[in-house]
């Protein structure tokens, strides 16, 4: 049973949940991770989601497992996976089970943050660490810019944890479809078929229609096939969103990659058994030839601040380049070109042009009648982040066109202040590191709680 995509991201939905557990499933398997919501998480080891809802999706979880006496599976707690993350939810887990009287419970832990220093040495001792989409191999520069990295796990570990007694187990980063092919893959049944199931629930009802949010999916899992069903009574599991849901956040759309091999979903088939039901068959799994472990890392570049500045004038939305060109020059007579080392960097958003999908963006062009800009610095100190942001918005306003004859500014602030922000990080590392053992860069504790 999968209840959300992104445990504590918006809470659970309790009505479909509730009706999941009344299908009485085997396990109960929640994602908590994801890199979705940038490296800044990851980076300064910080929660994106709020521990209130967090507790609540974990209260539920837990109750609802301890009910009916199935384990539950918790990955890459608190967002990122880190081990702190991993201690705050096994606490979390701890509140419930003593609150709700519910143990003794055997919980397991399962770390997966990794040293620095491991990954140097194996650096130096000639081992290449491959980078993913086009990087180089990581070196130890890029070492010393990272300030927190995680091994991302496959199933082993897991099964390892079942196998132990583990009744709830939370863990580090964690493959999204191997959280869930690790009880089925115990179980006995097809490779191919485990994973695909994880695949196909990682995000709940996303594998449904029409679209809402955290509701519960029940997959059920067979040596021929898998059927997928949604508990929302609104909801229904048709192969067009089954096999949408199979492609969603692909390089490749028929491939998914885990630490024992690939998962191959060019020959799958997607039936209607009826009208909220499908079932799937078809997908490969192809064995790596040496496991790998994928390596997520960020390390932080600076403060940052944000200024918010609108434009609706016609004759300054048609000259927009040159005003922002004209911004950033007077940004530059106080501190010298951006991208220097130990120096600044300076970001246009233009919402209503290319503010989303920026150089990427196949229209650049402002169709409608206003925009609005929002103007990033990411600087080493904050007080240096919170001027250049201030001197690279309040320049917009004061631009001067050719064209132009009067002295009003074409530019609008949405509040003439700069406005504090999270520091800024980057992702630094995305490898892939291969190991003798899938196993062998994690760390699991087993303790008891409730009793």
């Amino acid at each position: 049973m999968s209840p959300t995509g992104h445990l504590g991201f918006t809470p659970i939905e309790r009505g479909s949940f509730e009706i999941g557990l009344r299908h009485e499933p085997d396990a109960i398997v929640a994602d908590s991770g994801s890199c979705d919501i940038g490296p800044y998480p990851l980076g300064s080891d910080q929660p994106h989601s709020p521990r209130e809802w967090q507790m609540h999706d974990i209260e539920l979880i837990v109750r609802g497992a301890r009910e009916l006496g199935i384990p539950a599976i918790i990955g890459s707690a608190s967002d990122t996976g880190t081990d702190r993350g991993v201690d705050d939810y096994v606490a979390m887990v701890r509140e419930v089970v003593e609150r709700e009287r519910l143990g003794p419970v055997r919980v397991a832990a399962i770390y997966s943050e990794i040293d620095r220093e491991l990954l140097r040495g194996l650096i130096r001792d000639g081992v290449e660490i491959a980078g993913l989409n086009g990087r180089p191999p990581l070196d130890e520069a890029t070492l010393d810019r990272t300030d927190r990295i995680v091994g991302v796990m496959g199933a082993e570990p897991i099964i390892d944890a079942l196998d132990a007694g583990a009744e709830i187990i939370i863990t580090g980063r964690a493959s999204d479809s191997a959280i869930f092919a690790a009880p089925a893959l115990r179980a006995g049944y097809p490779k191919a078929l485990a994973y695909c199931l994880g695949k196909l629930l990682e995000c709940a009802s996303f594998c449904a229609e029409p679209y809402m949010g955290k509701e519960t999916v029940i997959g059920t899992i067979t040596d021929e096939e898998l059927i997928l069903e949604p508990m929302h009574p609104g909801q229904r599991c048709t192969p067009a969103s089954v096999a949408g849901h199979a492609m969603y956040e692909r390089i490749d759309p028929f491939t998914e990659t885990v630490s024992a091999g690939s998962l191959d979903l060019r020959g799958i088939r997607y039936e209607a058994i009826d009208e909220r039901r499908t079932r799937v068959t078809g997908p490969r799994f192809i064995d790596a030839p040496r496991p790998t472990i994928k390596l997520e890392g960020a390390g932080k570049v600076g403060e940052r601040a944000l200024a918010i500045m609108g434009i609706r004038d016609p004759i300054t939305l048609s000259y927009l380049d040159e005003v922002i060109a004209f911004a950033r020059r007077k940004v530059e007579e106080r501190f010298g070109p951006p991208g220097q080392p130990g120096g600044y960097e300076l970001f246009y958003h233009v919402f209503g042009r290319n503010g989303v999908m920026g150089y990427l963006e196949p229209t650049p062009e402002v169709v409608g009648h206003e925009v609005g800009v929002v103007v990033e610095a990411v600087a080493p100190t904050r007080v240096m982040a919170d001027e250049i942001a201030a001197l690279g918005s309040r320049n917009m306003f004061y631009a001067r066109l050719p064209v132009v004859k009067g002295t009003a500014g074409g530019a609008s602030f949405f509040s003439d202040e700069v406005l504090a922000a999270r520091p800024g990080y980057q992702w630094t590392v995305a490898h892939v590191l291969p190991v003798d053992d899938p196993r062998e860069l994690f760390r699991t504790r087993l303790l008891t709680v409730g009793g």
